[in-house]
């Protein structure tokens, strides 16, 4: 039994981090969560986010929930697209190392479809030692790494943690991560998100 179960998720963290460039990681449950997480805490609501059309769904939902104003545009990607104007990037078809860009939030997926497969999870890289801890608490219903009977909440939370069985596999398959991995291709191509009638409405550029 792990005496500290946040001993092996920094572990893990700590691992990604390194791998990437960044100089914090925070996991998560899964990428969509991280992109949620992101855009509440770049405070998005009120305002319009860009994304491509043809991405995965839980990205435009994750930005919606968050309040903001999704806009769709046609360009072209690979790997890798920012939530525009916001220093956001969904890179859950990349990792490889020293990918982070600085100054950004960069979120990872871990779903058996990705890179690294742990079946499900996720991560945010940042630069920003304050970015870092308030995803910290967002990531655990505001809670610190007290025990509950100790802790004092004092922000808004969500249960979105990855758990330590989670990063005790992320950790293990990271001990024979290639240096270098190209990008993961879609194929089939992802469907243009306007075909369904959740986005009808949604104003694409």
């Amino acid at each position: 039994m792990i005496h500290n179960p946040y001993k092996i998720v920094k572990m893990f963290e700590e691992e990604v981090a390194h791998y990437t460039g960044a100089p914090y990681a925070v996991a998560v449950n899964s990428c969509t969560s991280a992109l949620y997480l992101a855009c509440k805490q770049q405070k998005v609501e009120g305002k319009d986010v860009i994304i491509p059309s043809k991405t995965y769904l839980s990205v435009p939902q994750s930005i919606l929930q968050s309040g903001a104003n999704l806009i769709f545009d046609d360009r072209r990607w690979e790997g890798i697209y920012q939530l525009k104007p916001f220093p956001i990037y969904d890179a859950a078809k990349r990792l490889t190392s020293g990918m982070y860009i600085s100054g950004s939030l960069m979120c990872l997926s871990f779903h058996i479809k990705k890179h690294l497969k742990i079946g499900k999870g996720g991560m945010i890289l940042t630069d920003n030692l304050n970015t870092k801890e308030w995803l910290i608490k967002a990531r655990y219903e505001g809670r610190s790494e007290l025990p509950y009977h100790e802790d004092d909440i004092a922000q808004e939370g969500w249960n979105m943690y990855m758990t330590p069985e989670q990063a005790t596999r992320g950790l293990m398959l990271m001990q024979n991560y290639p240096l270098h991995v190209v990008d993961i291709p879609e194929d089939p191509p992802y469907r243009d998100l306007t075909e369904f009638k959740m986005f009808n409405n949604i104003r694409k550029i």
